[in-house]
């Protein structure tokens, strides 16, 4: 049986513990308000211009000058996936369920014949990743949002990035995995793809059907002004900057929703551990009494 003075370490050590889960939820909470609204606020014009883009593309008329971030490259051999997660653990299986969700998609492409690339944006999913992929990593983007507010150039240059690389024939499809927030307790891992240019679903392509057999006059075919690539050739990069924007509000508000989650849990667990721990000392401080007082009344009677 454990001594009476371990009882007290431990039960010191895990009030301690206690102690640090309580600060970290209530940082993890102050912290997510912050990051929910930021992604709040992100949401509608990401929508938005996913939507207008859907129906711009729809009404485009491909030729062999159109640009390959819209049309693709023509084939489907090389995807790279930029996959989204956080720097910092301790917020549950924020991270692990991501990386899982990843790992599903780089086998099924791999089983299917396809090379596969990977961008990392995020220290844990690099470290997850790199145990049995890391060869297949051609670059990792860490300290993200480092000033507690994630600003739009951060989320450029990664899209300037995969621009460089698509540009150089470095990958023929783009997608992009994030943890998309959805509640509190609710961060759903997801896949996007950003190149070729995918409208959002529910936003499907006009699939040439004409206007007449549609009766629909919102979706008249657009008159381009001054001319239908070079629109295009501004509004495809910066959609693909504004949803890598969106997948990291998305990512920063799930991962402090998850980290206060984990903690509110850590902090009830060593509470509930305290009082086991309490009581087992209090067993033990009352058997130590109880023999101490049989020894005294055997000595007294031995008398």
């Amino acid at each position: 049986m454990p001594s009476l003075k371990s009882y007290r370490d431990r039960i010191a050590s895990v009030k301690s513990t206690r102690k640090i889960t309580s600060a970290m939820k209530m940082v993890a909470a102050s912290k997510l308000k912050k990051a929910q609204e930021q992604a709040q606020q992100s949401q509608p014009y990401a929508t938005a211009i996913a939507e207008i883009m859907g129906r711009v593309a729809s009404n485009v008329q491909i030729g062999a000058g159109s640009s390959k971030l819209l049309v693709g490259t023509g084939k489907d051999d090389i995807h790279l996936l930029i996959i989204v997660t956080a720097d910092r653990g301790l917020c549950g299986g924020f991270n692990g369920n991501l990386a899982r969700r990843a790992l599903i998609e780089v086998r099924r492409l791999t089983d299917a014949g396809k090379t596969v690339k990977m961008v990392c944006v995020g220290r844990k999913g690099r470290d997850i990743l790199k145990r049995g992929y890391n060869e297949r990593i051609i670059n990792n983007f860490t300290g993200i949002g480092g000033k507690n507010r994630i600003a739009f150039s951060e989320a450029d240059d990664i899209a300037q990035y995969i621009l460089e690389q698509f540009n150089a024939g470095e990958f023929d499809v783009c997608t992009l995995i994030y943890n998309e927030f959805k509640s509190v307790l609710a961060q759903i891992p997801v896949l996007q793809q950003l190149i070729p240019f995918k409208a959002p679903e529910g936003k499907k392509a006009n699939d040439n059907i004409s206007v007449e057999q549609r009766g629909d006059k919102a979706a008249l075919f657009y008159d381009f002004e001054p001319d239908e690539q070079e629109i295009l050739g501004q509004l495809l990069p910066k959609n693909l900057g504004i949803q890598i924007f969106r997948a990291l509000l998305d990512s920063a508000a799930g991962e402090q929703a998850a980290r206060m989650t984990a903690m509110d849990n850590a902090t009830r667990n060593a509470g509930d551990m305290i009082n086991r721990l309490t009581l087992q000392y209090n067993r033990a401080r009352q058997a130590m009494i109880t023999k101490e007082l049989i020894e005294i009344i055997s000595g007294a009677e031995a008398v």
